[in-house]
């Protein structure tokens, strides 16, 4: 007689979890996916956790993640440490030359170091490349406008050329590539510049011929009417994005510009997720509902 066994329902939902993923995993295995890396999930060892986990499952299942980071926490944490002032113009950190040194020390140093050793835990799949390696990017500085008033930010860079082919390589050899938002001056080669980590993903997403864009951040996604947690939005179209960013929040700003700019660019989607939730990534990739607010260049 045949035992026919019964199983629980967790396990069941895991199946069908599994199964869900199955067209996306289809339709993603093979291309390249950038994820850019901030919030509380770079600051909490729990999240960082989670999402090193994630970054290996995708590669496992033949995806090719490339993460692009800043590491605006642990820059404040030591500027405080050394007593040199932190300041925020328009959503930007104004970037002294000693801010400067500070600020490659902890990208290229510390966060890299620590999120490649995070990664390699699950085998060496991991290698941490600086955005001045190789021409990865090329960046000239940047002020910011305030009331009709033009701001300068410092140190602070915006990329206008990206060299993506120290990335590629490190794709083909089968890894993982963690890139820090530093970029030489063009103007000024032997200096270094900040470069907003939102806009290096989108840079770095478009040369790359990405198929998406993904970018961590701490709210549950795009609020058309913030405070209002009614209005969260699931999916907008490029033009609808344009026309909202005037209304948007400081902070916000960066973030939906730089979707704005890979989907332009031909990146296919980009999306901004709540890296306070553990594994949003694969929420976001690998079921229907997603984990936050896609964009996309039409509806």
């Amino acid at each position: 007689m045949t035992e026919i066994r019964h199983i629980d329902e967790a396990a069941a939902i895991k199946a069908a979890t599994l199964i869900e993923s199955l067209p996306w995993v289809r339709e993603f295995s093979d291309t390249i996916i950038v994820i850019k890396f901030g919030g509380n999930a770079m600051v909490s060892p729990e999240l960082t956790r989670a999402f090193a986990e994630d970054m290996v499952y995708l590669h496992a299942v033949g995806i090719k993640p490339v993460v692009v980071h800043g590491g605006g926490p642990q820059i404040t944490a030591e500027l405080d440490r050394l007593n040199i002032p932190s300041e925020f113009k328009g959503g930007y950190r104004v970037t002294t030359t000693e801010a400067m040194e500070v600020v490659r020390v902890v990208l290229a140093g510390q966060v890299s170091r620590d999120l490649v050793e995070q990664l390699n835990e699950h085998g060496p799949v991991a290698h941490s490349i600086s955005g001045e390696d190789a021409g990865l990017f090329l960046a000239e500085r940047r002020g910011i406008e305030i009331d009709g008033e033009e701001i300068d930010l410092g140190h602070v860079g915006e990329v206008v050329d990206v060299n993506p082919q120290v990335v590629l390589d490190q794709i083909a050899a089968g890894r993982i590539p963690v890139v820090s938002s530093l970029a030489p001056d063009r103007d000024n080669p032997s200096e270094s510049l900040n470069v907003n980590a939102d806009e290096a993903a989108a840079s770095l997403a478009v040369a790359l011929g990405a198929a998406k864009l993904v970018i961590l951040t701490d709210v549950a996604g795009l609020y058309s009417d913030w405070p209002n947690k009614h209005s969260l939005v699931s999916h907008i179209n490029a033009q609808e994005l344009r026309d909202l960013l005037p209304k948007l929040e400081t902070g916000m700003i960066p973030k939906m510009t730089a979707c704005l700019h890979a989907v332009e660019g031909g990146v296919r989607k980009a999306a901004i997720i709540d890296g306070r939730v553990p594994h949003s990534i694969l929420l976001e990739i690998f079921t229907k509902t997603g984990a936050g607010t896609e964009v996309a260049l039409t509806n």
